[in-house]
């Protein structure tokens, strides 16, 4: 299918695309999001072989060495250990200068090898990856609204909209919303957290690109395949991480994660409860909702 097409689809009613079988689709979506969900929130210890195994591989990418793996029972035991790490502000403050003193540090170059990944995924998607671009063709360019998924289906609303929606969204507000910025504020307490990468909870991108790649609507290539690979293992593995030059600190999977449903939303994403959250180290952050 040519780009052309696919931009064209992208204002096609749902069923003109994918023919008669969308609702199935999209219950096949539900189910992959679900599964995708239950390893975000998965309470098991990490699995340490696989973890260093994909870490490794992804700092190959950026052409760096294995660096050495310091595990963790908490994102608050780390704190020690990542003392003077880069944090997101003075990532965007060197990336924002015109002309930066030094090399790149790595979370930087880290930075720039996922988001060309997830870039060369949308390239891949066989209709007009709402990632993005998402707004409707058209002289409006207006959102397309967040209806009931299979409202949103009959009402002509594109299928590869609703799988964004009721997957990279609502994963999203489950993961993001609902649990790692809470837990990073309630870390901050006492000073600027590194920036860093959330494992488990980094689910939301990874099960909508794989979402779309198991129900045919995606086609990647060999390299693109195998370097999503190793972030949807980190995601069924192990919990936060942050990446630097010589060693990368590692979190274990947190001992109890509780959540409750999100009131008056479609997509059912869930959120951690003021005391749902203790590591495997006694540490239960208490938490603003």
């Amino acid at each position: 299918m040519s780009a052309p097409a696919r931009r064209n689809d992208a204002a096609m009613p749902a069923q003109a695309v994918y023919g008669n079988n969308v609702r199935d689709l999209w219950q096949q979506a539900v189910g992959i999001r679900q599964e995708w969900l239950g390893h975000a929130l998965s309470t098991e210890p990490a699995d340490k072989p696989t973890t260093e195994r994909c870490l490794t591989a992804i700092y190959a990418r950026m052409k760096r060495p294995r660096p050495r793996f310091e595990w963790v029972e908490s994102p608050d035991k780390a704190r020690s250990l990542i003392t003077g790490w880069p944090t997101l502000d003075q990532l965007y403050e060197w990336i924002r200068d015109p002309r930066p003193r030094g090399t790149p540090p790595l979370a930087s170059d880290l930075a720039m090898v996922t988001s060309q990944l997830r870039g060369a995924l949308s390239a891949s998607v066989i209709h007009t990856d709402p990632e993005l671009s998402p707004m409707r063709a058209g002289k409006t360019k207006e959102p397309w609204p967040e209806l009931a998924p299979l409202q949103a289906l009959d009402s002509g609303v594109p299928l590869g909209v609703v799988l964004h929606q009721g997957v990279r969204t609502a994963l999203h507000r489950s993961l993001a919303h609902g649990y790692y910025l809470p837990v990073r504020a309630a870390l901050a307490g006492s000073g600027p957290v590194p920036v860093c990468w959330y494992g488990q909870q980094d689910a939301s991108w990874v099960a909508y690109y794989d979402t779309l790649h198991r129900l045919g609507l995606a086609r990647y290539g060999p390299d693109e395949a195998e370097h999503l690979n190793a972030w949807a293992s980190l995601a069924r593995s192990c919990g936060w991480w942050w990446p630097g030059e010589d060693v990368c600190v590692v979190v274990d999977r947190p001992q109890e994660i509780r959540t409750e449903p999100v009131a008056a939303t479609v997509h059912e994403p869930v959120r951690l409860r003021p005391r749902g959250l203790r590591y495997r180290d006694g540490w239960q952050p208490l938490l603003k909702l």
